[in-house]
Protein backbone atom coordinates (compact mmCIF):
# COMPACT_ATOMS: atom_id res chain seq x y z
CA UNK A 1 0.00 0.00 0.00
CA UNK A 2 1.40 3.39 -1.18
CA UNK A 3 0.90 5.87 1.82
CA UNK A 4 -0.50 9.65 0.46
CA UNK A 5 0.37 12.33 2.58
CA UNK A 6 -0.91 15.21 -0.07
CA UNK A 7 -3.37 15.14 -2.63
CA UNK A 8 -5.80 17.22 -4.51
CA UNK A 9 -9.08 16.13 -6.40
CA UNK A 10 -11.58 17.83 -8.68
CA UNK A 11 -14.38 17.99 -10.77
CA UNK A 12 -14.48 19.31 -14.39
CA UNK A 13 -11.89 20.09 -15.29
CA UNK A 14 -10.18 21.74 -18.67
CA UNK A 15 -6.54 22.02 -19.34
CA UNK A 16 -4.32 23.81 -21.74
CA UNK A 17 -0.70 24.20 -22.49
CA UNK A 18 0.34 26.19 -25.68
CA UNK A 19 2.68 28.26 -27.24
CA UNK A 20 1.61 31.10 -29.52
CA UNK A 21 4.82 31.15 -31.39
CA UNK A 22 6.77 28.35 -33.15
CA UNK A 23 10.10 30.00 -32.00
CA UNK A 24 9.50 29.64 -28.39
CA UNK A 25 11.37 26.92 -26.41
CA UNK A 26 8.76 26.57 -23.61
CA UNK A 27 4.74 26.76 -23.66
CA UNK A 28 3.50 30.48 -22.55
CA UNK A 29 0.07 30.02 -21.88
CA UNK A 30 -1.04 27.51 -19.27
CA UNK A 31 -4.95 27.15 -18.39
CA UNK A 32 -5.68 24.73 -15.95
CA UNK A 33 -8.63 25.19 -14.20
CA UNK A 34 -11.31 22.53 -12.36
CA UNK A 35 -14.97 23.33 -11.64
CA UNK A 36 -14.48 22.22 -8.15
CA UNK A 37 -11.33 21.49 -6.48
CA UNK A 38 -11.16 19.63 -3.47
CA UNK A 39 -8.11 19.41 -0.83
CA UNK A 40 -7.37 18.95 2.65
CA UNK A 41 -7.76 22.94 2.99
CA UNK A 42 -11.06 22.94 1.59
CA UNK A 43 -13.04 22.84 -1.71
CA UNK A 44 -13.42 25.38 -4.09
CA UNK A 45 -13.31 26.32 -8.21
CA UNK A 46 -9.39 26.78 -8.79
CA UNK A 47 -6.72 25.72 -10.87
CA UNK A 48 -3.53 27.56 -12.60
CA UNK A 49 -3.07 30.20 -14.91
CA UNK A 50 0.28 31.39 -16.57
CA UNK A 51 0.31 33.85 -19.19
CA UNK A 52 3.58 35.54 -20.61
CA UNK A 53 2.99 36.91 -24.08
CA UNK A 54 6.22 38.23 -24.19
CA UNK A 55 9.31 35.74 -23.93
CA UNK A 56 11.73 38.36 -22.95
CA UNK A 57 9.31 40.15 -20.36
CA UNK A 58 7.62 38.73 -16.98
CA UNK A 59 4.24 37.40 -16.71
CA UNK A 60 1.22 39.44 -16.62
CA UNK A 61 -0.55 36.68 -15.03
CA UNK A 62 1.17 33.35 -13.32
CA UNK A 63 -0.26 31.71 -10.41
CA UNK A 64 -2.58 29.35 -8.73
CA UNK A 65 -6.25 30.67 -9.28
CA UNK A 66 -8.90 30.28 -6.83
CA UNK A 67 -12.59 31.77 -5.20
CA UNK A 68 -11.12 30.52 -2.02
CA UNK A 69 -7.10 31.63 -1.49
CA UNK A 70 -6.92 29.33 1.72
CA UNK A 71 -7.60 26.70 -1.40
CA UNK A 72 -5.21 28.12 -3.87
CA UNK A 73 -2.52 28.57 -0.92
CA UNK A 74 -2.66 24.83 -0.83
CA UNK A 75 -0.70 24.17 -4.10
CA UNK A 76 2.26 25.01 -4.53
CA UNK A 77 3.89 24.09 -0.92
CA UNK A 78 1.66 20.73 -1.33
CA UNK A 79 1.31 19.28 -4.96
CA UNK A 80 4.05 21.18 -6.92
CA UNK A 81 6.75 21.09 -4.12
CA UNK A 82 10.11 20.64 -6.01
CA UNK A 83 8.70 22.61 -9.16
CA UNK A 84 8.94 25.71 -10.29
CA UNK A 85 5.24 26.42 -9.42
CA UNK A 86 6.31 25.65 -5.76
CA UNK A 87 6.23 29.36 -4.99
CA UNK A 88 3.64 30.94 -7.49
CA UNK A 89 1.83 33.19 -5.65
CA UNK A 90 -2.23 32.84 -4.98
CA UNK A 91 -4.69 35.04 -7.26
CA UNK A 92 -8.20 35.02 -5.94
CA UNK A 93 -10.44 34.66 -9.64
CA UNK A 94 -13.84 34.36 -11.04
CA UNK A 95 -13.82 30.69 -12.46
CA UNK A 96 -17.21 29.33 -14.65
CA UNK A 97 -16.83 25.90 -16.28
CA UNK A 98 -19.13 24.24 -18.17
CA UNK A 99 -19.42 20.57 -19.92
CA UNK A 100 -21.31 18.56 -21.79
CA UNK A 101 -19.62 15.80 -22.55
CA UNK A 102 -18.77 16.93 -26.76
CA UNK A 103 -17.38 20.51 -25.45
CA UNK A 104 -16.20 22.27 -22.49
CA UNK A 105 -16.12 25.96 -22.01
CA UNK A 106 -14.30 28.02 -19.24
CA UNK A 107 -14.05 31.49 -18.49
CA UNK A 108 -11.34 32.55 -15.53
CA UNK A 109 -11.29 36.35 -14.41
CA UNK A 110 -8.21 37.09 -12.71
CA UNK A 111 -6.03 40.14 -12.51
CA UNK A 112 -7.41 41.89 -14.99
CA UNK A 113 -7.59 39.88 -17.72
CA UNK A 114 -10.42 37.23 -18.80
CA UNK A 115 -9.16 33.99 -19.96
CA UNK A 116 -11.55 31.71 -22.32
CA UNK A 117 -11.20 28.32 -23.35
CA UNK A 118 -13.61 26.47 -25.72
CA UNK A 119 -12.94 22.82 -26.47
CA UNK A 120 -15.11 20.65 -28.90
CA UNK A 121 -14.68 17.46 -31.13
CA UNK A 122 -13.99 15.86 -27.68
CA UNK A 123 -12.47 12.15 -27.75
CA UNK A 124 -14.55 9.49 -25.87
CA UNK A 125 -13.81 9.44 -22.17
CA UNK A 126 -10.69 7.00 -21.06
CA UNK A 127 -8.78 6.11 -17.95
CA UNK A 128 -5.25 7.46 -16.77
CA UNK A 129 -3.10 6.61 -14.42
CA UNK A 130 0.34 8.58 -15.00
CA UNK A 131 3.31 8.16 -12.73
CA UNK A 132 5.01 10.84 -11.20
CA UNK A 133 7.55 13.25 -13.38
CA UNK A 134 9.96 16.38 -13.34
CA UNK A 135 6.96 18.40 -13.72
CA UNK A 136 4.01 16.84 -11.89
CA UNK A 137 6.13 15.05 -8.96
CA UNK A 138 2.80 12.94 -7.71
CA UNK A 139 0.85 10.04 -9.35
CA UNK A 140 -2.04 11.56 -11.33
CA UNK A 141 -5.36 9.29 -11.47
CA UNK A 142 -8.36 10.63 -13.39
CA UNK A 143 -10.78 10.50 -16.96
CA UNK A 144 -9.80 12.89 -19.83
CA UNK A 145 -11.47 13.61 -22.82
CA UNK A 146 -8.74 14.91 -25.58
CA UNK A 147 -9.84 17.80 -27.38
CA UNK A 148 -9.90 17.89 -31.77
CA UNK A 149 -10.51 21.74 -31.36
CA UNK A 150 -9.05 24.35 -28.83
CA UNK A 151 -10.15 27.83 -29.10
CA UNK A 152 -8.11 30.88 -26.59
CA UNK A 153 -9.45 34.00 -26.18
CA UNK A 154 -7.88 36.34 -24.01
CA UNK A 155 -9.48 39.66 -23.17
CA UNK A 156 -11.99 38.65 -26.00
CA UNK A 157 -9.39 38.63 -28.23
CA UNK A 158 -8.48 34.85 -30.13
CA UNK A 159 -4.88 34.08 -29.64
CA UNK A 160 -3.49 32.24 -31.99
CA UNK A 161 -1.90 28.61 -30.36
CA UNK A 162 0.45 26.17 -31.07
CA UNK A 163 -0.65 22.75 -28.70
CA UNK A 164 2.53 20.79 -28.04
CA UNK A 165 1.68 16.40 -27.91
CA UNK A 166 1.97 16.66 -24.25
CA UNK A 167 1.21 19.14 -21.67
CA UNK A 168 2.88 19.82 -18.22
CA UNK A 169 1.66 16.16 -16.46
CA UNK A 170 2.50 13.80 -19.61
CA UNK A 171 -1.03 13.64 -21.21
CA UNK A 172 -2.49 15.87 -23.63
CA UNK A 173 -1.71 19.33 -23.81
CA UNK A 174 -5.55 20.05 -23.94
CA UNK A 175 -8.36 18.40 -22.65
CA UNK A 176 -10.94 17.37 -20.13
CA UNK A 177 -10.93 15.83 -17.26
CA UNK A 178 -14.41 14.99 -15.74
CA UNK A 179 -12.65 13.84 -12.24
CA UNK A 180 -9.33 12.89 -11.61
CA UNK A 181 -6.78 13.08 -8.51
CA UNK A 182 -3.38 14.11 -7.96
CA UNK A 183 -1.54 12.28 -4.67
CA UNK A 184 2.17 12.65 -3.20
Amino acid sequence: MQTVSKWMSWEGGVDLVALTSPELQMPNVIVHLGRMVNTPAGSAPSGMIFWQPDPNAAPLVMGFVSTDPGVGAYFGPNIFAGTPFEDAPVLTAEIDIRMDGVSAYSRCVVAGHTFEVEMTALSPAYLINREPAAMSPFTQQGVEQSCGNTVLKIDGQVINIIIPPAGITGGPASVVSPNGVYAR
